[in-house]
């Protein structure tokens, strides 16, 4: 019974979103929507197989800058959400600034970091880590504090240090919030990285999409988007796999 309702959990968004894309197709070819507004599936797809060989690059191009950005995102937060879980004056100095980090839209920054750090692949990175460091930062330091107390003063009595501590108690528990703070994250690198690339730049999949925007192929637009959505996904999977991995106390049956 308990696999029955699993199976049809699972079944239940995924006839709801064939049942979208049906109406969707059938919208346009209906002509409520005009093609050059708003391309069926179909056309997206068609487009997505025609356009793939020559975005080869600018797919490279965009997800070297969010892995970069993500990567260096990653090992930031994790310093400091260790230097905030340890040290509370860092914690109260630099917490809200992260706060108030997270209120500045992003299209606002895109411009000035092209101002200060040119066109190149460095203005795209410093968003990626922008959109990437808050989710993992925070979802880390509540990882952090939600750590059983008594655990941790059963160590302190034997003796442990504050490396031991973390290496032993605080950071296993706090993996479940650290891997939901990167899944989250993964999924803005990408985003960000286009974000990037509408600003200024003369590669990758934002650049590509402002361009194919300026000709009104919204065929090719939409299969930029889905690309796009495409890579957010694979690296939300392989970061759901690594996580099952590296957490088997945390696996549903």
């Amino acid at each position: 019974m308990k696999k029955r309702i699993n199976i049809r959990n699972k079944a239940i968004p995924i006839v709801f979103q064939i049942i979208l894309i049906i109406i969707w197709q059938i919208v346009v070819d209906k002509g409520v929507v005009e093609r050059y507004t708003l391309p069926s599936p179909t056309d997206v797809i068609l487009s997505l197989f025609k356009i793939l060989p020559n975005i080869k690059g600018h797919i490279y191009t965009t997800f070297k800058e969010a892995m970069l950005g993500f990567i260096i995102s990653i090992i930031l937060a994790v310093v400091l959400a260790i230097l905030m879980d340890n040290i509370k004056v860092i914690r109260r100095t630099i917490y809200p600034i992260l706060v108030v980090s997270q209120t500045i839209p992003t299209v606002i920054l895109a411009p000035l970091f092209g101002m200060w750090f040119g066109f190149g692949i460095l203005p795209k990175i410093v968003i990626v880590v922008l959109v990437c460091f808050f989710p993992i930062v925070i979802s880390l330091m509540d990882g952090l504090n939600s750590v059983d107390r008594d655990m941790v003063n059963l160590l302190k009595s034997m003796g442990a240090n504050k490396l031991e501590i973390f290496k032993n108690v605080k950071f296993p528990a706090s993996m479940v919030n650290f891997f939901s703070g990167l899944r989250i994250a993964a999924t803005y690198s990408v985003m960000g990285a286009v974000i990037g690339e509408w600003v200024g730049a003369n590669e990758g999949l934002g650049f590509y999409m402002m361009r194919v925007k300026h000709s009104f192929a919204m065929d090719k637009v939409f299969a930029v988007a889905l690309i796009i959505i495409l890579l957010s996904m694979a690296l939300f999977g392989i970061l759901f796999l690594i996580e099952y991995v590296l957490t088997p106390w945390n696996r549903r049956n």
